[in-house]
Parts: C-alpha cells; sequence; structure tokens
C-alpha cells in the first residue's frame, strides 16, 4: 500500500447512539411497521406505481424526515447523518415505497452544495414536506450522481437549451423537483425542472418494482433562466461532498434491505418443521445465518463510522468500502432468504423475491461493488497500479 493511503474503518470514534437517535430508530421502524408491512408493499407492487402516498405525507410532512440534515435556518432539523443513516436503514428494512433517498440523500445534499438563495427556496419546501426532489443521474454505473456528463446546456436568449440523455431518474413521477446537472464548458450546471416545465419522464420497466424508475431524453428543451439554480457553477469539494452522502445513503439503504431479508428468514425457519423439529435448529442452517449476521453488524459499523467520519477524504473511503460491502451482503442476504423459504420464497405471496430484485437493481446503482474498489485502489496504490 502506498504511503499517503490512510483508511481508518471505525477508527477511535464512539459509534454508540445517543438517546435520542436510538428513539428516531425505534420510532421510524415501529411506525414501518405497521404502516409498510408486507401485505402493504404488496399492494403497491400490485398497483403498479410504486408509490404509498399516504406514507410519505406521514414521514415528510408530519414527521420531517426530509428535514434531518437540512440546516435549522432553512427549517430543517438540523442534525447529522447518522440520523438520516438510521432512517435509511427503517426504510429499506421495509422497503418502503416511498422516495426518501432520493428527497434526502440526492436532492438535499445536491440543494446543499449549491448554497444560492434559489436552492435554499427547495430546501424550505423540502423540511415542510411540501415537495419531493430527486435528480438525473446521466450514467448509473457511475459512482457519481451529479457529474453532469449526460448533458449540455447552451445559453440562449434569456435561458438556456439542454440536450442529452437522462436514462435513469428515479421517482421522476412524484418529484415536484428534478434537479438535472450540465455542462456548460469545464462548469457543472444544476437545473431545476419542475412538472410545469413540459418534461415528459417516462416510467421504465425493470425488475425492481417497490421503486420508481425514469428516463428522459432533452431535445433541445428550452428553460427560463430562472430554472438554473447554481451561481457560475458548483464547487467541486461541495459536489464530492454531496456525492459521498448519496452513497452513504444508499449503503445505509442496503444494509436496511439485508436486515429485513434475514429477518423474513428467521421467522420462517422458526416456524417451518421438518423432520419433527424446526428447520432453525438444522446446524448447516445456523451457520448461514450466522454468517450473515457477523457481516452485517461488519456492514453497519463502517457506515456508522463513516457517518461521524470528520475528514471528506476519509469518509469518501469509507464509504466507498460500504457500499462495496452492502451490495454484496444484501444480494447475499435476499438470495438466501429465497433458498431457505424453500419453494415458497418465489412466489408472490411472500416477500424475499421483492427484496431479492431490489438488490440486484442496487447493485448497480451508482456504481457496482468493483467500481467502488477501483474508487479505493486508485487513491490508495500508487500512479498507475489501479484499475
Amino acid at each position: 500500500m502506498a504511503p499517503n493511503c490512510h483508511v481508518t474503518i471505525g477508527g477511535p470514534m464512539d459509534l454508540t447512539l445517543t438517546e435520542d437517535q436510538i428513539f428516531i430508530r425505534d420510532e421510524a421502524r415501529r411506525l414501518l411497521a405497521s404502516k409498510a408491512d408486507g401485505d402493504a408493499l404488496r399492494r403497491i407492487v400490485s398497483r403498479g406505481d410504486g408509490i404509498d402516498p399516504d406514507l410519505w405525507a406521514t414521514i415528510s410532512t408530519e414527521l420531517g424526515w426530509c428535514a434531518m440534515t437540512i440546516p435549522e435556518k432553512h427549517g430543517g432539523v438540523g442534525l447529522g447523518l447518522t440520523e438520516l443513516v438510521l432512517l435509511m436503514e427503517a426504510v429499506g428494512e421495509r422497503l418502503a415505497p416511498v422516495p426518501l433517498w432520493s428527497t434526502a440523500c440526492l436532492g438535499v445534499p445536491l440543494l446543499t452544495a449549491i448554497g444560492t438563495q434559489a436552492a435554499q427556496v427547495w430546501l424550505e419546501r423540502i423540511a415542510v414536506g411540501d415537495a419531493a426532489a430527486t435528480v438525473a443521474i446521466a450514467d448509473m454505473n457511475s459512482v457519481n450522481p451529479f457529474q453532469g456528463g449526460g448533458v449540455t446546456a447552451t445559453r440562449q436568449g434569456g435561458g438556456y437549451i439542454l440536450q442529452g440523455q437522462l436514462p435513469l431518474v428515479t421517482d421522476a413521477q412524484v418529484a415536484g423537483l428534478i434537479l438535472v446537472p450540465a455542462r456548460i464548458g469545464q462548469d457543472v450546471a444544476v437545473f431545476g425542472l419542475e412538472p410545469s416545465t413540459g418534461s415528459d419522464f417516462r416510467r421504465l420497466k425493470t425488475l425492481d418494482h417497490t421503486r420508481q424508475y425514469c428516463a428522459h431524453s432533452l431535445n433541445d428543451l428550452s428553460v427560463p433562466e430562472s430554472t438554473r439554480l447554481d451561481r457560475n457553477g458548483v464547487n467541486a469539494d461541495a459536489l464530492a461532498e454531496a456525492e459521498t452522502i448519496a452513497n452513504l445513503g444508499l449503503a445505509a439503504e442496503q444494509a436496511g434491505l439485508a436486515r429485513g431479508a434475514m429477518d423474513l428468514t428467521l421467522e420462517y425457519i422458526s416456524e417451518r418443521v421438518q423432520f419433527g423439529r424446526t428447520i432453525a435448529s438444522f446446524q448447516a442452517i445456523k451457520h448461514r445465518c450466522a454468517a450473515l449476521e457477523v457481516d452485517l453488524a461488519e456492514l453497519r459499523a463502517l457506515i456508522l463510522g463513516a457517518a461521524v467520519q470528520p475528514d471528506p477524504r476519509e469518509r469518501m473511503l469509507e464509504v466507498a468500502g460500504a457500499r462495496a460491502l452492502a451490495s454484496d451482503l444484501a444480494f447475499r442476504a435476499s438470495e438466501e432468504a429465497i433458498q431457505l423459504h424453500g419453494g415458497v420464497g418465489f412466489t408472490t405471496e411472500y416477500a424475499p423475491h421483492l427484496y431479492f430484485k431490489r438488490a440486484q437493481a442496487n447493485w448497480h446503482l451508482l456504481g457496482s461493488p468493483e467500481r467502488h474498489l477501483d474508487r479505493i485502489a486508485a487513491h490508495c496504490l500508487p500512479d498507475g497500479d489501479a484499475a
């Protein structure tokens, strides 16, 4: 390892949750256990829109989940990344069909990075639950959702012409604000499109029916000057921090997904009787479940450590490691859930297949594990040694 590479996993930081954080975690899990149980999830999936509007109204307007990391001066709660991580874990655990990741982990960090008055107005609206937000991702395989490589903006008259492809926009059909990073020369500008802009986002048919995925082609879309939210580009360091938060939130969701799949499995094997005893008593099954539990504890420690890591570079590297581990563990936990459920694991009456499909979708969202490991390698190995 190169001498200039130092990655502290966990480090000396105290990862013990405070009483307030434990309360937030437990109340979030309690709410979602009653409002986003298996029956509710299957109703949303059968309906085909991938969103529970009543649940979203509860958590965004009444409970202020989207306001957690928004500063108090903008109407937010002003808490930290740990609280956001706890909420994302709870959402992932139930596959709750709400645009929390799109809003709190994509939209809010990008608006914060922009830092203009126009961006602050949207932060205030999000904080009170007046709007959901999302970001148009130019390349779903890139670890950076804000690179703006898929769209170019050209000034024309009193506005801009947007041209390019938006192959992946999560939760676009329920978002009041769609943030579109675009290249203007060497700078990244950010445009805020509202439903009234006239942009038609096409719903994509995907394996995962628990989250909305859309796409759009911007063919010489004319937008007014007011839609540009930044001023002369967005600071690179601020964009990097927003990118880290987006990946941290997704890693937390994946950890919650693994926890949810494990809970389904443990409940089933404790009731399923074969050869006169519950299959949970079989040693081979105990070993498989125990291995997943150990890996999950490791992943959660890494995520919580990254959330309180004060150094931006260290946090970025720890989040990259967390994403690589989280993608793998979410896939394995949901795969084990199907196998240990036996034949019923594939049926629509049981939920393991929904976890498996979300795990597959998240595997590629914001980069595969290999992409994140490449990022770590690029920072840790001498020039030219990283793939």
